[in-house]
């Protein structure tokens, strides 16, 4: 799978130098406010600590896998090369690194706030 995705992204890498800038900075803001409607969601249903940091991932995560397929079915003139870079290339990685951590301090915030 990963393989495929991979052969697709790059057979369209010319479009990366069109978008790239804003293509990484959409990658980089869009978990960032997914992550804090999903936050600011678990603290209205009460959710704890550990949910609340939990559901602002899920919300700034990209569906790495099944987005990829659906996309291709959907949007067929759609290029792969972008979806698949900002997915796995800019977004994930920022994710690990950074985004859960950031997350979970933003967990801790609202909670402190009294939300």
């Amino acid at each position: 799978f990963l393989l495929e995705m991979g052969l697709i992204a790059s057979s369209q890498l010319g479009a990366l130098r069109q978008f790239g800038l804003r293509l990484a900075a959409f990658a980089l803001l869009m978990p960032l406010l997914g992550a804090l409607v999903g936050a600011l969601l678990a603290r209205f249903m009460g959710l704890s600590l550990g949910g609340t940091a939990m559901l602002a991932t899920l919300a700034a995560s990209a569906s790495y896998i099944a987005v990829p397929a659906a996309l291709r079915l959907a949007l067929p003139e759609a290029n792969p090369s972008l979806s698949l870079t900002a997915s796995l290339g800019i977004t994930f990685p920022f994710n690990i690194l950074i985004g859960i951590p950031l997350y979970l301090a933003l967990a801790e915030q609202l909670i402190a706030w009294g939300l």
